[in-house]
């Protein structure tokens, strides 16, 4: 154990190692700039403001985290292990452990072993829990918004510096904290209602951990409360040793319900792969997690183009040599080149067929790369209408609850519904009305999302 946790269910470290995977321009329309997002001001569901080069990764499996990210050499043993991803403290007043291996070199070669990241911040604690110790959120509402806004301004400078883009989830470590008292829980409320709505504005995903019973039933209880943010995932500590990431006690199968959170089941314990023992808690994910680039090469004999989105009729945006290197952020369906319909986007935003790319697939998508997509809440208060096409006259065929993950693919038009004819197609190719989705518009598209 790296050092004394202070409580049953110990959550002070966490260095998340996530099973096999299988799986932002602005939600605005900007004119000076596509890096600023909107300013996100409605609650419970602001926008995420993704820039161009922006996409979301989410992960589903087992997990595990240690307090202290494990040198390269002990992360290739353990792919012995069922696990293929890992998480790390990358930012926080109250972050214990020193970060040795924690590079951006380090992080790249992680994810070239087609490891997932998790990034997480241990920042200022409830005022009336965690450890004596720690730096704590003021009780004074707006003080404790403002440290909240600059906790995720400070998570995300730390993100960019190993490698993570926007588009990436961003979980804030907020340990168990007494449920009794109301000043206190106020702070804590206001604190990562900020730590939303900043990491929203400025193009990341939310996420927030919290003890089961001392913290994450009050996140729950205003769920649709206008007065708080709501959070894009949640991350619950429960030493029951049940992996399962429904019922929860106090919280309703509904919130967080789609590919929106983990649970940290099992405690402190040994376990040994390829001849490496880590000390670690088990956990559970379908979450969102960290989206990095991954370094290809252009392999086609003649300069290839990069275009503004994925298909040969959409402008040049730019040039690559042959063998020049690029930056691959995740892959997408489009118009057929050669043998695929693969297109890859590049961190800058552009598009170039996967068929002259050094991709391990000339047909297919290609692991470790994550499809393209868009995550935005879903505002109907009774939930959304998940249809087979892109109107009201297709055939209903599920539904996303309120406060559900959107994970937008592309957009098109169809039927109008409220002010707008703009439909969303999802990764689990249903389409929803783009009316009771946040992100910035309405009634017309939201870039980047390319049309369907």
């Amino acid at each position: 154990m790296p050092y004394p946790h202070p409580h049953p269910h110990p959550t002070t470290r966490r260095l998340l190692v996530l099973a096999s995977a299988a799986t932002l321009l602005t939600t605005a329309t900007l004119t000076l700039t596509l890096t600023l997002a909107p300013t996100a001001t409605a609650e419970p569901a602001t926008p995420i403001g993704y820039p161009t080069g922006a996409t979301a990764t989410r992960y589903s499996g087992l997990a595990f985290d240690t307090c202290t990210a494990p040198p390269l050499a002990s992360v290739k043993a353990w792919n012995a292990s069922p696990y293929r991803a890992l998480g790390v403290y990358v930012s926080g007043i109250n972050r214990t452990c020193a970060q040795p291996e924690l590079t951006a070199p380090w992080a790249a070669s992680v994810s070239q072993l087609k490891w997932r990241l998790l990034p997480i911040h241990k920042g200022l604690q409830p005022p009336c829990g965690a450890r004596p110790s720690d730096a704590k959120i003021s009780k004074t509402p707006a003080t404790a918004r403002s440290q909240g806004t600059a906790a995720a301004g400070e998570a995300i400078t730390a993100a960019k510096g190993l490698g993570m883009l926007p588009g990436s989830a961003l979980y804030n470590d907020i340990e168990h904290y007494s449920q009794t008292d109301t000043v206190c829980r106020t702070a804590v409320l206001n604190y990562v209602s900020a730590w939303t709505k900043e990491l929203h504005r400025r193009g990341y995903v939310s996420g927030v951990y919290m003890n089961l019973n001392l913290g994450a039933k009050q996140l729950s209880d205003v769920y649709t409360s206008t007065t708080y943010a709501r959070s894009d995932a949640l991350w619950i500590a429960r030493y029951d040793g049940v992996d399962s990431l429904k019922g929860w006690t106090g919280i309703a199968d509904s919130k967080w319900a789609v590919h929106q959170r983990a649970k940290q089941y099992r405690g402190s314990h040994n376990e040994t792969y390829g001849g490496v023992t880590l000390h670690i808690d088990n956990d559970r994910l379908d979450a969102p997690v960290a989206t990095v680039a991954h370094p290809y090469k252009v392999t086609s004999t003649t300069p290839l183009n990069a275009r503004t989105g994925p298909s040969t009729s959409y402008p040049v945006a730019a040039t690559y040599a042959p063998g020049a290197s690029l930056k691959v952020v995740c892959q997408t369906p489009g118009s057929k080149v050669g043998t695929t319909s693969v297109w890859d986007k590049l961190s800058n935003g552009s598009y170039v067929s996967d068929y002259y790319v050094s991709t391990p697939s000339g047909t297919g998508y290609s692991s470790p790369l994550p499809r393209c997509t868009y995550p935005y809440q879903v505002t109907a208060t009774g939930g959304l209408t998940e249809r087979s096409g892109p109107g009201s006259g297709y055939p209903a065929v599920g539904t996303s609850p309120n406060g559900a993950l959107a994970w937008v693919t592309c957009q098109r038009a169809g039927t109008t519904v409220g002010t707008t004819k703009v439909w969303n197609r999802l990764d689990n190719g249903r389409y929803v009305s783009d009316y009771y989705v946040s992100n910035s518009s309405n009634t017309t598209y939201s870039k980047p999302v390319p049309r369907c």
